[in-house]
């Protein structure tokens, strides 16, 4: 795990918090109360916590793939980035509107309706430190990209990836508490490279255990470049839904909840031409280009790449929530010295709360819903109507509840 430091809360005493994780690690424990939740300092409403169903461990079925020699991976280029036009004038408000060739999280037409019949891959891609892990392979491809932190301040990214496929992605790092949820959400299968006890723990008594891809499965390789062995991970999507196919887990995913889309902004919004979120170790940037009516992602004042296709990452749509972040007491995510300096931190991503959508130039605030366990992750305007996202990708920054002021709009 990494060793960014970021000063922990303390418990009483030193003593009682080694004494507490080294007994939650030996006995496994799996529902210690949840510690208080913070209240946040963003002006954004969070829900109080709710129970997350669990389903017991299932076995895995061996997979039988022969994985082909890995690809090199190519180096960034720096063209300038490209996008699709959207067809004017569309609005996907009900579900018949998507008809068999929409992707329900996009909008966006496919070539295949196939495409759509497949499992969607949640993957754990690093962003820290720079140097190793950028550019990554296979941001612009997915079609929902969750940007968390980790420990300390650093950031990690966890990629919905559906309507469309990436040839590699990568570097892939390991899991953390927010990837108990987001496969819920959107019924994917789970591409990691590990985690902490505690939160394999937890994964391992999840509902979509028989789904987790593992990185001794077909599809994980090792670059062999001249860097930390932990940033040398990445996976091939072609040959982990191979995996999934021969277990009969290929199936068509079951959204639960729809996602409303309008070609055309909504009325009501404010300019939006920029928005900056400070992580604190490092200010990410979304600036919006009107020629492409796309939001391009900058971070530490350089723009941010895809590997696979040297284009800046863009996004239809930026959204910034703060749902609880609350450190998980049974799990610790890093030991030094023997003590227990990083605990893992559960972002509460259930019930509702408030935040801002950016999109077509303009912000908008919206309510933001979870209600059951495998909701899709919804949003709402003031008067309790779905609110339309731009067809195309969406990041969503979720911002933690003790940062001050971390979020700047600039019309």
């Amino acid at each position: 795990m990494e060793g960014e430091n970021r000063p922990v809360k303390q418990f009483s005493s030193l003593l009682i918090l080694l004494l507490f994780v080294l007994l939650a690690v030996a006995c496994g424990e799996e529902n210690a109360p949840t510690p208080t939740p913070i209240a946040p300092p963003l002006d954004v409403e969070v829900a109080t916590a709710v129970s997350t169903p669990t389903t017991q461990p299932t076995t895995n079925p061996t997979s039988t793939i022969t994985l082909p020699p890995p690809p090199t991976i190519p180096p960034a280029a720096t063209s300038a980035p490209t996008s699709e036009p959207v067809a004017e004038g569309v609005s996907l408000l009900t579900i018949s509107d998507f008809g068999t060739d929409r992707n329900p999280l996009t909008g966006e037409l496919v070539d295949d309706p196939a495409q759509l019949q497949r499992r969607p891959l949640a993957i754990k891609i690093s962003n820290a430190p720079p140097s190793y892990v950028r550019p990554q392979a296979g941001l612009n491809s997915a079609d929902w990209v969750f940007e968390h932190t980790a420990e300390g301040h650093i950031t990690r990214f966890t990629l919905i990836m559906y309507g469309q496929e990436a040839e590699l992605v990568g570097p892939i790092r390991s899991a953390r508490l927010i990837d108990v949820e987001l496969p819920a959400i959107y019924d994917a299968a789970l591409v990691f490279s590990g985690a902490s006890v505690g939160v394999n723990q937890r994964l391992n008594a999840s509902d979509f255990e028989s789904r987790i891809i593992r990185s001794a499965d077909p599809g994980y390789f090792r670059t062999g470049e001249d860097k930390p062995f932990e940033h040398t991970l990445y996976g091939r999507p072609a040959i982990f839904r191979q995996g999934l196919e021969s277990q009969g887990l290929n199936t068509p995913p079951n959204f639960n909840g729809l996602l409303t889309f309008t070609s055309q902004p909504p009325t009501g919004g404010q300019p939006a031409s920029q928005v900056s979120l400070d992580y604190e170790w490092e200010v990410v940037e979304w600036r919006y280009d009107e020629a492409t009516g796309r939001y391009f992602r900058w971070a530490a004042g350089e723009p941010i790449l895809d590997a696979n296709t040297g284009e800046q990452v863009s996004a239809a749509n930026v959204v910034v929530i703060a749902p609880f972040h609350v450190e998980d007491a049974t799990i610790c995510e890093q030991i030094t010295n023997g003590v227990c300096t990083h605990l893992s931190v559960q972002i509460q991503l259930w019930g509702s709360g408030t935040g801002i959508i950016l999109r077509d130039g303009q912000q908008y605030p919206v309510t933001w819903h979870r209600e059951g366990r495998n909701d899709l992750l919804t949003f709402t305007t003031a008067d309790g109507t779905s609110f339309p996202l731009q067809i195309g990708n969406t990041w969503v920054q979720l911002i933690p509840t003790w940062y001050a002021d971390p979020v700047t709009v600039t019309p």
